[in-house]
């Protein structure tokens, strides 16, 4: 029988193909980071806001992502994986997309300038944390194609190899976290207070990209150790 419903379609072949379709969609939302970033240095607010509208578009498809695949995932698989397992995996994605809303929400609600002297080092930071979700989807891609080949391949092996690259790119974007707030720290008395507090809640939130794309690592490591 010939099923209606696309998306559930999908687990004919594999539950781990929604789940890719959820972060590739969460990783083109990080991508928008960059340019919105930039957009802000520049202070062109109205390039800015055309990039922040295509992190809420991009965030709302993702949530609908979310959403359906809760709805369709069968309570059975034909494969050594829980339900509960690809549930967390999903709301984990899911928070790298609703952070990167929260970056572009507050930065845009706020028209946040960057100290000059943060500038280029909190760019740099961001593009870390950027391609630590890159990474996080180049292992549910990796993981894909091996599902697809009836693992041919050493699968804990190569998500290993994977893994340790993401993790080394969340190492890098914690060690250019301190480095940044270390930074802030020394420039507190010329900036206004709440500006101050503001730049440190984007600090850290352009750190939680990183943090949760790691643990996206590692809920794929736990499930293709068992």
């Amino acid at each position: 029988m010939v099923t209606s419903n696309p998306f559930s379609a999908l687990f004919g072949r594999s539950p781990f193909q929604p789940l890719l379709a959820h972060i590739v969609k969460t990783s083109e939302c990080a991508d928008q980071l960059l340019p919105f970033f930039d957009a802000t240095l520049a202070d062109d607010w109205e390039e800015a806001a055309r990039y922040r509208e295509k992190v809420t578009i991009l965030e709302n498809e993702a949530d609908e992502l979310k959403t359906q695949l809760r709805l369709n995932l069968p309570n059975t698989l034909f494969l050594p994986v829980s339900r509960s397992d690809l549930l967390e995996l999903i709301s984990v994605q899911d928070k790298i997309a609703n952070r990167a809303r929260d970056i572009t929400g507050i930065m845009m609600g706020r028209s946040m300038h960057i100290p000059e002297p943060l500038a280029t080092p909190m760019r740099d930071y961001l593009g870390i944390a950027i391609a630590a979700v890159a990474q996080a989807r180049k292992a549910l891609e990796e993981l894909e194609v091996l599902l697809e080949s009836g693992f041919g391949r050493n699968v804990a092996e190569l998500m290993e190899n994977l893994i340790r690259d993401l993790h080394d790119l969340e190492h890098q974007a914690d060690a250019q976290e301190i480095a940044i707030r270390r930074q802030l720290f020394d420039l507190e008395e010329e900036l206004p207070p709440v500006d101050v507090m503001f730049l440190y809640k984007i600090i850290d939130w352009i750190g939680d990209l990183a943090d949760r794309a790691e643990r996206v690592g590692s809920r794929l490591q736990i499930l293709t150790a068992r």
